[in-house]
């Protein structure tokens, strides 16, 4: 029977092309906004290390008392005195301290540009690469010694890598960075989670360049130029010495902790060794830490851009436009037809047949809209970056998912749009259309 209702179906569609026309349209472009704007809301707001991020933690601690934190909140970074203080007493299976830097580095003499090469890193112990799972094509991060011993040494992405030495196995080579040379020890594979939700905690257009040994960087005044922020405001000074002696908080920090009793049992520590701060003097206030894991903590920062929000909320709201218009168009296409239907109903056919019937002919509707809506989210997911910034228009990408997802709401919504004129349709009484007038 469904090839039969599937035949009436194509027959009734090509009796009038031009409605059948607007309502493809309709369909089409009513889902392919939608999913465009969905494509993009599903990238920036996707897991950035989803087999992990429930193990990851940010840990914050409360240097500057009460009053100085929205809603009571402690700051999001450490002081150099609470970060070196975890690091020293190691609670967690893996933590790091993490500091954001920018250079301008020269290429090799060996390069064929003499060009500046404007980059972007951070200084990091060496457990963030096991703990954060970073990906090698060379070489591995340094060891705990290296870290220890205060050694210049450095990873580097593989785009670095090619910029600086033309690619290859570059595990060996050095790098002149201000006034120290870095033997490289790692190079990266392309790693560039978004959001970068180990430290900045916003969406980058490209893979850090480099790591250094924040222990290194820190004795030889490599990130003495990094923002700080006290309670008051910005640091207002340059004495590095003092910033790392004063409550100015200026380091990210993450820990990785296998299960929630680790991570209960980190949560007694913070909260022991704001105690101990407080009985020394140092925090004359009572303990206020927080421990959230990463999908907690980027919620908290509200990295996802209102505006995507608001984009899908407007493209979802486009398609029910299309689909009220649809409805509307579908009523008039079926009673319009209600001779056809009484002699149908006179025959013998029963109210499900007829159901069937009407459904069948929106089904087709809707797959030629899918198919058209296939088309317009393709041109809109690669066009995007026109009204989005980059950083973010990058993150909307085509999958298999997105087009069966696609198609399967187009067919889906058109269905639900075509229930109302069935049901008005299969109420048509066959005596009022069969009699002569």
């Amino acid at each position: 029977m469904f090839a039969y209702y599937l035949e009436l179906a194509v027959r009734s569609l090509r009796r009038s092309p031009g409605l059948t026309a607007l309502m493809i349209l309709a369909i089409g472009f009513g889902v392919a906004a939608s999913m465009t704007m969905y494509s993009v809301f599903r990238g920036v707001s996707a897991d950035p290390i989803p087999w992990k991020s429930s193990q990851l933690f940010v840990p914050q601690i409360d240097a500057w008392g009460p009053g100085h934190g929205e809603n009571g909140e402690p700051p999001t970074m450490l002081t150099y005195i609470d970060a070196m203080a975890l690091t020293r007493q190691h609670r967690a299976f893996r933590q790091s301290a993490i500091v954001a830097m920018w250079r301008s580095i020269m290429p090799p003499s060996t390069s064929p540009s003499d060009s500046l090469i404007e980059t972007r890193g951070y200084a990091v112990d060496n457990e963030f690469f096991p703990m954060l799972d970073v990906p090698f094509h060379y070489g591995s991060g340094w060891s705990t010694d290296d870290d220890a011993h205060q050694i210049p040494v450095m990873v580097i992405s593989d785009h670095f890598n090619q910029e600086m030495f033309g690619g290859g196995n570059s595990v060996g080579k050095t790098i002149d960075i201000g006034n120290h040379a870095y033997r490289i020890v790692g190079i990266t594979r392309h790693w560039n989670p978004q959001p970068e939700f180990f430290a900045l905690f916003r969406y980058q257009a490209d893979e850090p360049d480099f790591f250094l040994p924040v222990q290194f960087a820190v004795a030889n005044n490599v990130v003495s130029d990094n923002r700080a922020n006290c309670k008051d405001g910005p640091y207002p000074g340059t004495d590095f010495a003092a910033l790392l002696r004063s409550d100015c908080t200026w380091l990210s920090y993450m820990v990785e902790l296998d299960s929630p009793a680790a991570a209960q049992a980190y949560r007694q520590y913070l909260d022991a060794y704001a105690s101990e701060q407080q009985q020394i003097g140092r925090f004359p206030w009572r303990p206020n830490n927080r421990l959230r894991d990463v999908p907690a903590f980027l919620d908290y920062q509200h990295v996802v851009p209102s505006n995507t929000r608001v984009s899908l909320l407007v493209a979802q709201g486009l398609l029910v436009v299309c689909l009220v218009n649809t409805v509307g168009l579908l009523l008039a296409k079926f009673l319009r037809r209600s001779g056809e239907i009484a002699v149908r109903r006179a025959l013998g056919a029963s109210r499900a047949s007829i159901y069937a019937q009407f459904l069948t002919e929106a089904g087709v509707i809707g797959v030629g809209g899918g198919l058209l809506g296939l088309l317009f989210t393709a041109i809109g997911v690669l066009s995007v970056g026109v009204v989005m910034p980059a950083r973010l228009a990058v993150l909307a990408r085509i999958d298999p998912a997105l087009l069966l997802l696609t198609l399967l709401l187009a067919v889906t919504a058109t269905l639900l749009a075509a229930v109302y004129p069935t049901y008005r349709a299969s109420r048509v009484p066959p005596a009022l259309q069969l009699k002569a007038p």
